[in-house]
């Protein structure tokens, strides 16, 4: 699965800060007027007793920021995640980037951690979170597979009263396999080699029936080598679009190639769901020689 992970979505109520809420509001200390006018005898032979009011349990301990995981990719595409974390010198295959509090107040009323205002918040904000946490330069970034993906608590945490969020970062070795991480992951990216084991390879050229995007740690027979910018405003696979993009790409493999009467290219759109969501640039491909 490329892009940004798509994460299930499933139904739970704060219904333990829904209760606190109710309880605190019923609340009433006043005396009873029976009990102002007229104690009781036993009350007034008794010594006074101090009432200790009853504390609702703290909310379960949010997980913390630069811890490692060994996931596998189903864990790292579901809502929640409960596995123990791993020291991050054993193989692992998310680290946590980042852990946050959710805004659940929204016009006066308590949401749900599932809501689509929650979603949109972290589907922006774990984005972001990665680009800082691994470095490089936006090409770079363009070229790595490696993915933020996203865990809000289980219904029995946020019953309890957990409302944090956890960002991880993780790298894609297929469309259903992670690539393990390197035990300093962060600013990764300002590390040399780091894209010939995380960047975008693929099994083919991107028009074969047979290709699939890999990490290029994989076999691999081409690899994307260069991102190139498309206009924002043009129509998806316009024409004259590819063949700008596809000279340009073209140009790219000529300077690279040992002979300049031979040589091979691919220029590939983002996926249409990607150009919807704010993708506007392509791949350059060249065979590995």
């Amino acid at each position: 699965m490329d892009g940004i992970f798509a994460h299930r979505r499933r139904r739970w109520h704060a219904l333990g800060l829904l209760l606190a809420l109710v309880l605190a509001g019923c609340t009433d200390s006043s005396p009873k007027a029976d009990d102002a006018t007229s104690p009781s005898p036993s009350a007034a032979s008794s010594p006074a007793r101090s009432a200790t009011p009853s504390t609702a349990a703290p909310p379960p301990t949010p997980p913390r920021a630069g811890a490692c995981y060994a996931l596998s990719f189903t864990a790292a595409t579901a809502v929640s995640a409960d596995a123990a974390p791993v020291p991050c010198s054993r193989p692992h295959t998310a680290v946590t980037m980042y852990v946050g509090s959710a805004d659940i107040i929204e016009d006066g009323h308590l949401i749900t951690m599932d809501s689509a205002r929650v979603a949109d918040h972290l589907s922006t904000v774990c984005p972001r979170r990665l680009a800082a946490y691994v470095g490089g330069d936006r090409e770079d970034r363009r070229l790595a597979r490696l993915q933020a993906v996203w865990f809000t608590p289980t219904a029995e945490q946020a019953q309890q009263g957990a409302v944090w969020f956890r960002c991880d970062l993780v790298a894609l070795a297929g469309n259903d396999r992670l690539v393990p991480l390197p035990r300093q992951a962060r600013g990764m990216l300002d590390r040399a080699g780091m894209l010939d084991r995380y960047g975008t390879c693929g099994t083919a050229a991107p028009d074969q029936r047979s290709f699939h995007r890999v990490a290029c740690a994989e076999r691999h027979t081409w690899r994307a080598v260069t991102s190139i910018d498309l206009p924002p405003r043009a129509r998806y696979l316009d024409k004259d679009v590819t063949a700008t993009a596809d000279a340009r790409c073209k140009d790219i493999a000529a300077s690279r190639a040992s002979n300049s009467l031979k040589y091979s290219w691919s220029f590939e759109w983002p996926a249409r769901k990607a150009w919807r969501s704010g993708q506007h640039w392509g791949l350059c491909w060249l065979p590995v020689r």
